[in-house]
C-alpha cells in the first residue's frame, strides 16, 4: 500500500484520534498533507475541532467525577495541576479558551477545571470556541508550512517521506520530553 492510499484510508481516523488525545503534531502534519493534496483542509480542521472538543469534554467530565482525590494520588501531576490551578484562579475564561495551545498542559487542564465545579455549559461553550480557534490556526499553520516547503524545495515529492518522518519524530520527542 502506498502512502497516498494509506492516508486516504486511515488519515482522517488518525487525525481524529490524535486530536482526541493530544493533537498538535498530528494536526500540523495533517495540514501539511492537505497542502500536498492527500487530505482536504476543511476536513482536517473539522475533524481536529471535533477530536479536540470530544477529548477535552470527556476529560472535563472525568475531573468532575473523580475530582481532587484522583489528582492527589498522582504526585507526578502535582506541578502541572498546581500551575493550571494558579492560572485558573486568575484567568478562568482565558485558560479554558487557550489551554490547548500550551504543550504539556492540554490533557491535565480540563481535568483540573472539571474538578473545581466549573459550569459544564460554560466549559463546553468556551472549550468549543477554543477548539475551533486551535483547529483553524494549527491546521492552517501546517498547510502554510507546506507552502513554505514548496518555496524552498523545487520538487517536494522527493522529500515528502523524509519530511513526514521528521515531523512525526519531532512530535514524539516533544511528547516524550513533556510527559
Amino acid at each position: 500500500m502506498d502512502i497516498e492510499a494509506l492516508l486516504q484510508t486511515y488519515g482522517y481516523y488518525a487525525l481524529f484520534i490524535g486530536t482526541f488525545l493530544e493533537g498538535e503534531t498530528i494536526l500540523v502534519l495533517a495540514g501539511f498533507l492537505a497542502n500536498q493534496g492527500y487530505m482536504k483542509l476543511q476536513w482536517v480542521i473539522l475533524l481536529a475541532f471535533l477530536g479536540s472538543l470530544s477529548g477535552d469534554t470527556l476529560v472535563f467530565h472525568l475531573g468532575r467525577w473523580k475530582g481532587r482525590g484522583f489528582l492527589a494520588r498522582r504526585p507526578h501531576w502535582d506541578k502541572r495541576a498546581a500551575r493550571v490551578q494558579r492560572a485558573l484562579d486568575k484567568y478562568q475564561t482565558y485558560v479554558v479558551l487557550s489551554f490547548r495551545f500550551f504543550y504539556g498542559l492540554r490533557n491535565i487542564t480540563p481535568f483540573v477545571i472539571g474538578s473545581t465545579g466549573f459550569s459544564p455549559t460554560r466549559f463546553f461553550l468556551l472549550n468549543a470556541t477554543g477548539a475551533a480557534i486551535w483547529a483553524v490556526v494549527v491546521g492552517s499553520g501546517g498547510y502554510l508550512f507546506g507552502e513554505a516547503i514548496k518555496l524552498f524545495l523545487a520538487d517536494v515529492k522527493k522529500y515528502e517521506r523524509l519530511l513526514l518522518l521528521a515531523v512525526a519524530l519531532g512530535g514524539c520527542v516533544l511528547w516524550f520530553i513533556h510527559s
